[in-house]
């Protein structure tokens, strides 16, 4: 970004006057050559060189959360979780690292490309690392009162991220090999919009089961089926409830703004409004996807949970539990007829 004549002035640039050779093709331009865009005709991947401090801080919030998240996940055994975070916050980091790097590189799309579907992507696995805490959750509380086995929500919101992430893999994949111009461009944004959509939905899915199942656990009307005994001192930590539920409740709400945000952004098109206004782009996008990240690290489920209890609240787990309550409840059965 630095030219050795200093910052050029481009106020008086249209596209009547402006090098003919580089306005057909802009791969040819500096940031010393061409302006970002012309009489509202864009030449760079955006209108705005991307902030270097902004990006870089969020950059090394998203490392400084990876390691803690490496270390909780090792200690307490939270394979699983440990997966979806990382993968999620390792996306963050090199999207936020391209960010910067495009500040060189504004006239080409690699840089650009990079950035957005790390960007895009990353709040998925975020996102799959909340509907495996919600399984558990269910173990904890009272599977019976659920509508659905804890499994059941574990393959549900499983394969809603699954599609996203393939829309959104398949959309950016497009829009990496085309050209700008080139028809096909829109096609490629449509799909990455289409898996984002999808995610909104998924995340408002997931809100309303969640919702339902809270309910039916602190329901008193009827006879409703008790509590998890296997786990009432768990219940009854702070930790858990209210700091644990209401973390995993507020990461959801801002990755869930987020993608609304993401749908908003991509349905106007790469050279769109929103696209262009980077203090939008980072309230909406980075603050909340920080946010939820440092809940997600701060009470994180090791700490909450330990790794007996993770372990124990897996749907595997609580299967082999009332599998071997039903066989300990028959074997009594049988000896009390035998004795009668």
């Amino acid at each position: 970004m630095v030219c050795a004549t200093g910052t050029p002035d481009w106020s008086g640039v249209t596209l009547a006057n402006f090098n003919q050779s580089l306005l057909l093709n802009p791969r040819l331009c500096t940031s010393c050559t061409c302006p970002l865009q012309i009489d509202g005709y864009f030449l760079g991947s955006m209108s705005y060189f991307p902030s270097l401090a902004g990006n870089a801080v969020f950059a090394a919030v998203f490392g400084l959360c990876l390691i803690p998240q490496l270390y909780f996940g090792i200690r307490y055994k939270t394979w699983g979780f440990l997966i979806c975070m990382s993968g999620g916050i390792i996306l963050e980091v090199l999207g936020y690292i391209v960010r910067i790097l495009m500040r060189d590189n504004m006239f080409t799309n690699t840089y650009f490309i990079m950035y957005l579907v790390c960007l895009t992507i990353g709040p998925a696995f975020l996102a799959a690392g909340i509907y495996l805490s919600l399984s558990r959750l269910v173990v904890i509380y009272a599977p019976d009162r659920a509508r659905f086995r804890p499994q059941v929500y574990t393959y549900i919101f499983i394969v809603c991220d699954m599609v996203a992430l393939i829309l959104q893999a398949a959309g950016g994949a497009v829009a990496s090999v085309v050209p700008f111009d080139s028809p096909s461009l829109q096609a490629g944004i449509n799909t990455m919009v289409a898996g984002v959509a999808w995610q909104v939905f998924s995340l408002a899915l997931f809100s309303l089961l969640s919702f339902e199942f809270w309910m039916r656990v602190r329901s008193r009307s009827g006879v409703q089926p008790p509590l998890n005994p296997a786990f009432a001192d768990l219940r009854g930590r702070r930790s858990l409830q209210p700091n644990f539920i209401i973390a995993i409740f507020l990461a959801g709400v801002f990755i869930f703004v987020r993608c609304v945000f993401r749908c908003a952004e991509l349905s106007g098109g790469f050279n769109g409004p929103l696209a262009n206004e980077e203090v939008t782009f980072m309230v909406l996008e980075g603050t909340m996807i920080v946010l939820a990240c440092i809940l997600l690290t701060a009470f994180h489920p090791g700490l909450t949970l330990g790794t007996e209890g993770w372990t124990a609240a897996s749907w595997k787990a609580g299967n082999r539990g009332s599998q071997a309550d039903a066989e300990k409840t028959a074997s009594g059965r049988e000896t009390s007829s035998e004795r009668g």
